[in-house]
């Protein structure tokens, strides 16, 4: 009986895999990797290939969602197989659904970690990790039709005084990603509607852009700063910072280029 490896890649390219999920590629007899939950601007599988000495083959979103991820599994069987995700293995849910599926085949499973968006985000902000509530994703707009379920998490958190860490859809068949001014041009459309005055202009929000690379860049301030702000290209994140303590607010201001006004923010 095989076994079935999740190996994460990290958050930008190939040289972010730890050495520990090296050694598992070049021990495998099969190599998969997925690259639609998240983007990885600077990833090479050809470079990797080389990294590795290992062929590895690419699954869509449709292989693991919609065929219950057989091809991976029916590799399992035969023998060690390695699945690469980019960031951290299982903060998708649809790997845990695979990983389970392995494990009531009979398949043994382990897990080797990488650096996620959800640390990196937070650690470029210099927010404090326990201070966040509820995560969401801001989705592409179908058909005219606005998503409220992202208002009403970050209206909920912030009624708390929690920040909310936003993950900005990607449609990777479409080569599509969102991006931080069009996430918060939906959650404004979300407010015309709702007029609960919570996503308001003068409302605080990070903006944080190519998190894991060698020049992330990271932004604070009002709502229609961060909004036409030069993030550069994707990948983006966003985050609607709550309650503040004065370390935080300090972090902003250094860490983030927040203007010297939040000060007045320190609760």
């Amino acid at each position: 009986m095989g076994e079935l490896v999740f190996v994460g890649l990290g958050l930008h390219d190939e040289n972010d895999i730890s050495l520990r999920g090296l050694e598992e590629v070049k021990n495998a007899d099969f190599v998969f990797a997925e690259l639609y939950t998240s983007l990885m601007e600077g990833l090479k599988i050809e470079k990797l290939e080389n990294l590795t000495g290992k062929k590895i083959v690419l699954v869509s979103r449709r292989i693991l969602e919609e065929e219950d991820g057989r091809q991976i599994l029916a590799a399992a069987l035969r023998g060690k197989t390695v699945f690469l995700v980019p960031g951290d293995p299982l903060i998708a849910t649809t790997h845990i659904d695979l990983r389970i599926r392995a494990e009531k085949a009979g398949i043994k499973t382990r897990i080797v970690h990488g650096a996620s968006i959800v640390s990196a985000a937070i650690g470029l902000s210099g927010l404090q990790n326990y201070k966040f509530g509820r995560s969401v994703t801001i989705p592409f707009i179908n058909g005219g039709d606005v998503p409220e379920a992202p208002y009403n998490i970050v209206k909920t958190n912030l009624k708390a005084g929690f920040h909310t860490l936003c993950f900005l859809d990607i449609r990777a068949e479409e080569k599509r990603y969102m991006t931080i001014k069009e996430a918060l041009e939906t959650l404004l459309a979300t407010e015309k509607r709702k007029r609960e005055s919570i996503i308001i202009r003068d409302i605080l929000v990070v903006g944080i852009a190519k998190a894991g690379s060698r020049k992330p860049a990271v932004k604070a301030g009002l709502l229609d700063e961060v909004r036409n702000y030069d993030f550069g290209s994707p990948p983006h994140t966003l985050i609607f910072p709550g309650k503040l303590h004065f370390m935080e607010v300090e972090a902003l201001i250094k860490l983030a280029n927040a203007p010297e006004s939040i000060r007045k923010l320190i609760k």
